[in-house]
């Protein structure tokens, strides 16, 4: 048997949805950061 032929695991298929939901979060949480940053350095250029 491959791994194809295997039945889906449902706690597999669990971990596998809150590992995505982490990354995601993880990628807004830097997007914020990586925002609040550039923002910052914007705002101490125009003084």
């Amino acid at each position: 048997m491959t791994a194809v032929d295997l039945p889906e695991d449902p706690t597999d298929l669990r971990a596998r949805r809150i590992r995505a939901r982490n990354r995601a979060l993880l990628l807004v949480l830097l997007g914020l950061v990586g925002l609040f940053y550039v923002l910052t350095f914007v705002r101490m250029g125009a003084h």
